[in-house]
């Protein structure tokens, strides 16, 4: 569905960002991109999402293609009524309004008003607890509420590719267990393609069938998720996994270390 080909971002014309990332996206599959902070991810979805000119980035080169068609040079709106929405980092709903007026916003670009009040019920359905909140304005919501507004105005765009960035940030862990119970039915129940950013790599390797490793920019590993929870570096730098031999954590083992241990 998604094909992002040797793509390159820099920032304010000096601060290359991406350098040459390549990644792809099965129809109906669930993909998660790891690595820490300053890795790259979030640029990745903002470059697929045609977010990037608004933060003065630019694609240097490479090419993104969703479905038969090239979007890298498509503007966002164009992006979303094909099928692409975001959940961003932070959720960023709309404070001032209602948790109804932030899911009918996620549903702007639709004229179809049965269609669109048919998916409003499958996302109360979803989130029953955004029933109960729909008339209240949503900068009273705890942050796992936050979060499935953000989601539900996802899923009002009827998306075929949701791409969500940190959705675990910030919240208690039952309250990420449940969210990303309801992000498995979606993807289940409805078809819907999903690409997960996360810093929590056990999470999303348990959650998500392929998996890709950035760090400085580029991927430096790959592969489906229950071979990349085997692989020893994995283990060490990402899921704090050490052998009784007293192997070094993630903290004492330098970058340019890393790197030469992925790229051997």
């Amino acid at each position: 569905m998604l094909e992002v080909n040797n793509i390159e971002v820099v920032y304010n014309d000096v601060i290359l960002v991406l350098k040459g990332i390549s990644l792809s996206v099965p129809q109906g599959g669930v993909v998660a991109l790891l690595g820490g902070n300053g890795a790259g991810k979030t640029t990745t979805l903002k470059a697929i999402s045609g977010l990037l000119r608004l933060q003065n980035g630019e694609m240097e080169g490479g090419t993104i293609s969703f479905g038969d068609r090239q979007i890298q040079d498509d503007d966002p709106d164009r992006i979303v009524r094909m099928g692409i929405s975001m959940v961003p980092e932070g959720r960023r709903i709309f404070s001032d309004l209602s948790v109804m007026e932030n899911l009918m916003i996620g549903a702007f670009i639709r004229s179809d008003r049965k269609a669109v009040a048919q998916d409003l019920e499958m996302v109360m359905d979803y989130f029953p607890v955004l029933r109960t909140r729909a008339n209240q304005r949503a900068i009273y919501l705890s942050g796992g509420e936050q979060q499935m507004v953000a989601v539900g105005r996802a899923l009002m765009a009827r998306p075929r590719l949701i791409m969500l960035d940190e959705p675990s940030l910030g919240l208690a862990p039952l309250v990420v267990k449940n969210i990303f119970q309801i992000l498995l039915r979606i993807n289940q129940e409805q078809g819907t393609t999903l690409l997960l950013v996360e810093q929590n790599a056990n999470l999303a390797l348990n959650f998500a069938s392929y998996g890709y490793i950035m760090e400085n920019g580029r991927i430096v590993l790959d592969g489906p998720c229950d071979q990349l929870r085997q692989n020893e570096d994995v283990q060490e730098f990402y899921l704090g996994v050490t052998d009784q031999a007293g192997r070094k954590s993630y903290a004492d083992v330098k970058h340019y270390k890393r790197r030469k241990r992925w790229l051997s």
